[in-house]
């Protein structure tokens, strides 16, 4: 049933959008990276940002679940590594965010009007493996942050909102004062969004971006585990680890 009502509030979330293009005149597409249209470019950072927050907040969020429901220590008692941990909490969560992205894909296509008649779908999987790939890394970091003060979900949620702001979820960068544009163009989900537009509107393109993810997930994601190997020594240590 939560898996139903998450399909289910993901399809209205992108009739939101594709409403609220409807009230608007016909924009310049020069901005919308290939999209046909308003929608065709919301539609987009809708179905990226379903992966992205399954990867980087749910390993923060079930790590707290575990805290409050008491069954934190008896999980990392399990004899497994920690990388094994860490990875492991957010490998159900990414393959539900595939299947949910690729789910609302053909809704937009299908009932919506979204334009993929030149898509590269190889593309389109392979430029969200890597956004998961590279926000994982964000959702171990999280993670780490809850073993050690116990409330990082909500720094983690606000620095997802804010990097989704800058680099273009629901509106291009273009459109945000001179002096935020510089930070959009850079911070790694700008990539994310680039990346499936590019392969779904214009089929080419979007090798480059995938690349990016793909490395930022090769150089952050070591440290990411590493850190979190170190949080959670120290909550053994401190005696904290199952305190909420």
């Amino acid at each position: 049933m939560t898996f139903a009502l998450e399909l289910v509030f993901g399809v209205v979330n992108l009739l939101v959008y594709f409403f609220i293009s409807r009230i608007f005149p016909q924009v310049g597409v020069h901005d919308l990276h290939g999209a046909a249209s308003y929608f065709d470019f919301a539609a987009v950072g809708i179905i990226v940002t379903v992966v992205i927050g399954a990867t980087s907040t749910e390993l923060a969020n079930r790590v707290r679940q575990e805290q409050l429901t008491g069954t934190l220590e008896a999980l990392f008692m399990q004899p497994l590594a920690t990388v094994e941990v860490a990875l492991g909490l957010v490998g159900l969560p990414f393959l539900f965010a595939m299947v949910r992205a690729f789910f609302y894909t053909g809704i937009a296509a299908i009932w919506l009007g979204l334009d993929v008649a030149q898509a590269s779908w190889v593309g389109a999987s392979l430029a969200l493996a890597a956004t998961g790939a590279a926000m994982a890394s964000l959702g171990v970091l999280a993670g780490a942050i809850v073993l050690m003060i116990k409330r990082g979900d909500l720094l983690t949620g606000m620095t997802l909102f804010a990097m989704g702001f800058v680099s273009g979820a629901v509106f291009p960068v273009s459109v945000l004062p001179a002096w935020l544009q510089p930070i959009g163009a850079v911070v790694p989900t700008r990539f994310a969004f680039d990346g499936l537009r590019q392969a779904l509107f214009e089929g080419s393109g979007w090798h480059g971006e995938v690349i990016a993810l793909a490395l930022f997930a090769i150089v952050t994601l070591p440290v990411a585990v590493a850190v979190f190997r170190v949080a959670l020594w120290w909550s053994k240590r401190s005696g904290s680890l199952a305190k909420y």
